[in-house]
């Protein structure tokens, strides 16, 4: 089940072409490290691409209690430490990892995180929408097999139909992979966290 969250950024970013090769190769990137990926995982790395952490966060003070209470869950550290999202690369998935082997103090990693909701402008959902129809007619082309690809594709419709754009993992990558990740600006990722990660 998709859950939803109300947009909470209203201004407005300009929206560019779809770029075809450049989404093929995210979702290939995908498939090829998380094959259990469903087209409701393939969504969430595109619209992280476009709305960033901005979604999750509106109180520091809680966003950094629950930092630290995921923490906990962290068992696996041989995960990938960070990994672009979507085809333009605005933001990366750095994970949790990071913290717990001690590659990344957890006041670098939550400044960076903080940081990254308000580094790029929001995006308007129906935008959005229109773009995601795009890049969902590219992945269609590339014959994925995706499971359940039909009823994710016209729950996330309805969704953005509603003025919702934000989704979890779905159930079977949360059980494949448990993901534990923070998504931080490229350019703040690539200046004070990618140095310690080498």
């Amino acid at each position: 089940m998709i859950l939803i969250i109300l947009l909470l950024v209203a201004p407005l970013v300009d929206m560019q072409a779809v770029n075809k090769k450049q989404v093929r190769l995210a979702v290939s990137r995908q498939m090829q490290q998380y094959p259990a990926s469903t087209l409701q995982d393939i969504y969430k790395n595109f619209f992280q691409d476009r709305f960033g952490p901005g979604h999750i966060v509106t109180d520091t003070a809680r966003a950094g209690a629950y930092l630290r209470e995921e923490l906990k869950q962290v068992t696996r550290l041989d995960v990938p430490m960070y990994e672009a999202s979507g085809e333009r690369a605005a933001y990366y998935r750095v994970s949790l990892a990071a913290i717990k082997s001690g590659l990344v103090s957890y006041e670098v990693f939550f400044s960076a995180f903080i940081r990254s909701v308000t580094a790029l402008p929001g995006v308007d959902v129906s935008d959005w929408a229109k773009e995601w129809a795009s890049i969902e007619k590219i992945i269609r082309s590339m014959s994925l097999d995706l499971p359940i690809y039909e009823e994710d594709a016209r729950a996330i419709e309805a969704l953005l139909a509603q003025g919702y754009y934000a989704v979890h993992h779905s159930k079977a990558y949360n059980l494949h992979y448990q993901p534990h990740y923070r998504l931080i600006e490229k350019k703040i990722f690539e200046k004070e966290i990618l140095p310690l990660l080498k």
